[in-house]
């Protein structure tokens, strides 16, 4: 760790749950926080994350132990919050296509070794354990359904937060465009937003999702980078039975809080086009495709309707592994780079202000400092 005194002030770049989470957990430390933002909070890739908890399928064991703490917090914050409409622990319910690539009996066995809550289900069995699933989609193989899981609706909760930090005394600097950290003499001393103003600071978080590769760039670090473009449709409300996040060949569902459904998949994604302005071209036949699969493993098989969707960057590093923590050679520049936000957004943002508040390293980030890329990179 570079940083040797409690910083008096830090400015966190991004308005996602990483930079939310991290900001409200510095300003419940006592640190001076402000929080810069390209546009209004939740604009980026959490306000299109399907937000599925889970340490489903296979991955490290570093990995596996932080994304069990992020769970954690969350069950801590359910407590606090029993009737929120935006965090549920109802489960979910994982199958995979009839074809060589199916894992499910490999998995279900990986998954009891961690000690992971696992249950293999024969398709006949799925409706006595979660309701809502057309089983006559499962395929023959089964599903895992894991009690465990759940979901959160990232928008609402970073609402949540923001809350307790302007109560806090944090400040939100919004719609304040591209924001540039200011490193002079080897460190970081503050950032600059699109409009020229400077906020000094004593060490600055970057969490500004898909674009935190090409913002260290500038400053000569590398990060592995392997983000794609996302889509995410949200449905109209309906009444329907469906409590579980599902994960199937051809698509991802969970519950929205007004009672509507948040769908994704690969194969949507890969349909997605690039303009030469920088902009995005959904076609309809993609959002029309993403609804008939997800009517088609409902229950009942209901008529849906798209209520309305994001697309945009999704933040995956190039070894797929979150990078949190300092950058090696540049004291006082804190990144926050991963896939799975929902998921690790609570744990990182305690971890990541502890280690900014403190200078002290956290063992459960050993595995996931920016350094890495570093090394392999000479």
């Amino acid at each position: 760790m570079n940083a040797s005194i409690k910083p008096s002030k830090v400015v966190v770049i991004g308005g996602g749950i990483f930079g939310v989470s991290t900001a409200v957990h510095l300003a419940r430390l006592g640190v001076r926080t402000v929080l810069v933002n390209n546009g209004p909070l939740a604009n980026g890739a959490s306000g299109r994350s399907l937000a599925w908890l889970n340490s489903a399928r296979k991955r490290t064991e570093a990995y596996h132990r932080l994304r069990l703490a992020g769970i954690d917090r969350y069950r801590t914050l359910a407590v606090r919050n029993p009737d929120a409409p935006w965090l549920r622990f109802n489960g979910g319910l994982t199958w995979d296509a009839d074809d060589a690539s199916n894992e499910i009996a490999e998995v279900f066995d990986y998954e009891r070794e961690l000690g992971y809550h696992a249950q293999w289900l024969s398709p006949e069995r799925i409706a006595g354990v979660t309701a809502g699933v057309d089983a006559s989609t499962v395929t023959r193989q089964g599903a895992i359904f894991n009690p465990g899981e759940g979901w959160v609706d990232l928008p609402s909760l970073i609402g949540v937060l923001a809350q307790e930090y302007r109560t806090l005394g944090g400040e939100i600097v919004t719609d304040a465009g591209r924001a540039t950290v200011d490193v002079e003499s080897g460190r970081a001393r503050g950032v600059i937003t699109a409009d020229g103003m400077r906020r000094d600071a004593d060490a600055v978080l970057l969490a500004a999702g898909g674009d935190v590769p090409a913002i260290v760039a500038e400053v000569g670090q590398h990060i592995g980078d392997a983000t794609p473009v996302a889509l995410l449709v949200r449905t109209k409300p309906i009444r329907h039975p469906l409590k579980a996040v599902l994960n199937t060949p051809r698509v991802a569902i969970r519950p929205t809080p007004n009672g509507g459904f948040a769908l994704d998949s690969a194969w949507s994604e890969e349909e997605v086009s690039v303009r030469p302005d920088g902009s995005y071209e959904i076609r309809q036949s993609t959002l029309e495709g993403l609804l008939r699969e997800a009517s088609r493993v409902l229950e009942g098989n209901p008529a849906l309707e798209v209520e309305d969707y994001g697309v945009g960057l999704k933040p995956i590093p190039g070894d797929g592994e979150p990078v949190f923590g300092e950058l090696p050679s540049i004291p006082g520049y804190f990144v926050a780079f991963s896939h799975s936000g929902a998921t690790l957004g609570l744990i990182a943002g305690e971890l990541l202000a502890d280690e900014i508040g403190t200078g002290r390293r956290h063992q459960l980030l050993a595995d996931f400092r920016p350094e890495r890329f570093s090394a392999s990179r000479r």
